[in-house]
């Protein structure tokens, strides 16, 4: 089966060459590279170092989903995969990927293990669809560190089973599906500016009756917000309003306005016990889904 790997970059040069390096071409039909207004090099360095990749360069940053989207409209393999640029995969991965999609039909969509350099699973990546214990626990510090080890099964999917395991959500770090399957379930929603695109389009594609997998013996290295880590030190405030506002548009879109008004309520509480006033205050004065490039 061919496959279409996309990349998308945003100030993340260095990066982004370990990222095309670690990608074995003969295992690839194309790359597709879609840089969203970098500032550090990193069109020059695709256009010298990797020639044969495809670039798209974008005049301004258009987010995640949106820049991610072009590159699937460009793909022209009967898989799809979308990679952040921030990741190095491990050898003989993209095979194994690859090849569950042959040998099952029912799967449409799979990940492979998100590791951290230590080699210790990111199981932050594979949560359950966002529920009330999650913002309770999860999303508050001294209870997450007190009580996640015996509610995990609520918060987090199960990656210690054996073989391939059917998971709620994959990460949009990486994310390969079959080419029909992102043209039935449709691309990342665009109303997401940052975060939770991912999430969106696997309750989508779950809805549909969509098998989506992880496949634990393909792993990749995953450094985590290559593009935005340096920036949340400066604007951690803006972060977590768009990060609790793209939470907050998913469950207005996929679970409705009264689990809307629940979640919001359960926000606002947490952080009240946290001493986050100015988020509780936010939050209560504000929908908080509207996607206003809080952090863009």
């Amino acid at each position: 089966m061919k496959i279409s790997i996309i990349i998308l970059s945003w100030n993340t040069k260095d990066l982004l060459r370990d990222c095309l390096k670690s990608i074995n071409q003969k295992e690839v039909f194309e790359i597709i590279v879609v840089d969203n207004n970098s500032s550090d090099d990193s069109v020059a360095m695709v256009q010298k170092e990797f020639p044969k990749v495809i670039l798209i360069k974008n005049k301004k940053n258009l987010g995640f989903a949106k820049a991610n989207n072009q590159g699937a409209r460009r793909a022209k393999g009967d898989l799809v995969m979308i990679l952040n640029s921030d990741t190095v995969i491990s050898k003989g991965s993209l095979k194994k990927l690859s090849d569950v999609f042959i040998k099952d039909k029912s799967i449409a969509a799979a990940s492979p293990l998100l590791l951290f350099k230590s080699g210790k699973i990111q199981r932050d990546y594979y949560m359950r669809f966002p529920n009330l214990w999650q913002i309770f626990i999860y999303h508050n510090p001294l209870l997450r560190k007190l009580l996640l080890r015996f509610l995990r099964n609520l918060i987090l999917s199960n990656l210690d089973k054996k073989g391939i395991i059917e998971v709620d959500q994959l990460p949009g770090a990486a994310l390969m599906a079959r080419k029909e399957v992102w043209q039935k379930v449709g691309l990342l929603d665009e109303d997401y500016h940052f975060l939770y695109e991912d999430v969106d389009w696997c309750w989508r594609a779950k809805k549909m009756g969509f098998k989506l997998v992880v496949i634990p013996e393909a792993k990749v290295i995953h450094w985590g917000g290559g593009s935005w880590k340096k920036k949340i030190d400066n604007e951690s405030l803006s972060f977590y309003k768009q990060y609790f506002s793209s939470l907050l548009l998913f469950v207005e879109k996929n679970y409705g306005l009264l689990e809307l008004k629940k979640f919001r309520l359960a926000l606002i509480i947490n952080f009240l016990l946290r001493l986050k006033f100015n988020l509780a205050f936010y939050f209560f004065f504000s929908k908080g889904v509207k996607q206003e490039k809080l952090w863009a």
